[in-house]
């Protein structure tokens, strides 16, 4: 059965995305974040969901683990939809219902805010996809590497980063076993008055956070007796090395931008 939270998780696999190097995939999704705002007409946002379509693609990912990822955010994207949609004030007035009005511009800046989410999610989602823990770590630790000149924990910082988003579905996972558990024993989340909603979270609270701090305290164990003392003086099994398809992908993404600029209105 799928799982509803896909964001850190990974997928085992073969293609060419799996065997970028993580700094580049990290540095490509933080660009791409970027230059996501440089698209503001219709032709900018296809040429955008073209390239995320490739990579998606061929990163031979089922494309229904995209689809799940945007579940969780759902209610996040509608509410902001909706406050396009309402609140812009422009074009051609369609529905006028006083202090409410709906304008053309309002849906295609509600339309637009739309397809900025869900590309976004989208390369977010292949970054974790299709990267294991270990070359999140390592390639976090590198880029931050500079910053260990002004004495920054960069090692624990990359490592804190990635077991907190692999973290993510375990803790999901886990919450939908006792809420499953509770209703089972005839908790009633949905129904009723908000007071009695919010209390019947707590019998749902308490098991999560003991559950999370016995994960955790089970990992520090597993770190603790495979004699990991911190990043001082530790090596490395499988090194990060640099490739040419690696330089292609940041010179891709260069490419985008240009085109942006270009065919910005």
């Amino acid at each position: 059965m799928m799982e509803k939270m896909i964001l850190g998780r990974y997928i085992p696999g073969n293609s060419w995305l799996h065997r970028i190097d993580p700094r580049a995939k990290i540095t490509a999704v933080m660009a791409f974040i970027a230059i996501v705002f440089l698209a503001n007409n219709w032709l900018t946002y296809a040429l955008m969901f073209a390239y995320v379509l490739y990579l998606v693609l061929t990163s031979k990912v089922p494309f229904l683990f995209f689809i799940k990822g945007l579940q969780p955010i759902f209610w996040l994207i509608l509410i902001t939809l909706l406050l396009q949609v309402f609140f812009t004030k422009g074009g051609t007035v369609l529905v006028d219902l006083g202090l409410l009005q709906i304008t053309t511009l309002g849906l295609a800046n509600g339309a637009m805010m739309f397809c900025r989410f869900v590309l976004i999610i989208f390369m977010t989602t292949l970054l974790t996809l299709t990267t294991s823990p270990i070359e999140l770590t390592d390639g976090l630790e590198k880029i931050l590497a500079p910053f260990r000149l002004v004495h920054l924990p960069v090692h624990e910082l990359a490592l804190m980063l990635s077991i907190s988003l692999r973290f993510i579905p375990t803790l999901m996972d886990e919450t939908e076993k006792i809420l499953k558990a509770q209703k089972a024993r005839g908790v009633e989340f949905t129904s009723g008055k908000w007071s009695d909603r919010i209390k019947a979270i707590i019998p749902l609270l308490v098991p999560l956070f003991i559950s999370a701090f016995k994960r955790a305290e089970d990992l520090a164990i597993a770190m603790e007796a495979r004699g990991y003392r911190g990043g001082k003086g530790r090596t490395r099994f499988r090194l990060l090395r640099w490739r040419f398809a690696d330089t292609c992908l940041l010179i891709s993404l260069a490419v985008l931008s240009g085109l942006l600029f270009w065919l910005r209105s």
